[in-house]
């Protein structure tokens, strides 16, 4: 066989591929937003925005698979969604673990019998000047932040390919994967990295019928975030944020419903920057006496 024979056969698989995966392509009404009966693994489903998510996912019909190592925090967000009249598996599980993740994912399938959507929610950060970082903060930092997104991606993407139905695949990123984060070169190596595999695997999945996106937040107002910050910082950052409040858990849930739906039947491969408009802004800010937009540092007064 040939050269040109060859390339033509391995341009032929993915064709077919995704002939077969194709998804339906009816016209989009309202109900294309509802997740009636989906099946969605969260992790880090116990807090913040993992929590948000999960709590959205439910309330517009999706049945949630919590990924969540800390058992308190699990059982109070089950708690939660079962209270609201949602319907909730809680899985306590360290995702950075590859097998424990293929535990976790054969009781989902077990209790479900399906996967239609996952969100590569769970991760970690701490402050540490580059010169001062040591072998085993890069890798702490990036297994939490990046390879549990390999161990989750690549297990549900195989159940999914075996059901032949497609399914939404969403990664929370973070604004620091794609602007300099001083004191945080390992955290944002690590989202970039996520940003990237978002792409590409997207791409690989694409036959399947299966969509990769990413959810980029800045700040939003977490319960680690609200431990860090006292209430004027938390006022002055809102003078950063185009759109004048910082963000919450649940505006990160109401995209994320939008990427796990039928109305982002057509996107794949894509960042989305849930952030009020700070990436837009890139450093412009609004003056903290007449909210007029201004550039550079931030003035005491």
């Amino acid at each position: 066989m040939g050269e040109t024979s060859a390339r033509a056969n391995c341009l032929l698989v993915p064709m077919v591929a995704r002939s077969a995966g194709s998804s339906n392509t009816a016209g989009v009404t309202p109900d294309s937003i509802l997740l009636n009966g989906k099946v969605a693994i969260v992790t880090g489903g116990g807090a913040g925005i993992g929590r948000g998510i999960a709590q959205t996912f439910a309330a517009f019909g999706g049945r949630v698979a919590l990924f969540e190592r800390d058992p308190e925090r699990l059982a109070k967000v089950a708690a939660e969604i079962e209270a609201a009249g949602g319907t909730v598996l809680a899985v306590e599980v360290d995702v950075r673990d590859g097998e424990a993740v293929d535990g976790a994912v054969a009781e989902t399938i077990e209790r479900f019998g399906t996967i239609d959507i996952l969100v590569n929610n769970a991760g970690g950060v701490f402050a540490a000047p580059f010169l001062e970082t040591n072998e085993k903060g890069w890798d702490a930092l990036h297994r939490a932040n990046l390879k549990h997104i390999y161990h989750c991606t690549q297990r549900v993407a195989r159940q999914m390919v075996e059901q032949g139905s497609g399914g939404s695949i969403i990664n929370v990123v973070s604004i620091e994967g794609v602007r300099a984060a001083p004191l945080y070169a390992t955290y944002a190596a690590a989202k970039a990295g996520a940003i990237n595999f978002t792409k590409t695997v997207g791409l690989e999945l694409a036959p399947h019928g299966i969509r990769v996106n990413a959810l980029a937040p800045d700040i939003c107002l977490t319960e680690g975030l609200r431990g860090l910050m006292d209430e004027k910082s938390l006022e002055r950052a809102k003078l950063t944020v185009p759109l004048g409040r910082l963000g919450e858990p649940e505006d990160l849930g109401g995209v994320a419903v939008f990427l796990a739906s039928e109305l982002s039947r057509y996107i794949t491969g894509e960042t989305l920057h849930v952030d009020g408009g700070t990436h837009a802004a890139g450093g412009w800010y609004h003056h903290p006496l007449d909210g007029s937009y201004v550039y550079g540092p931030l003035p005491e007064e």
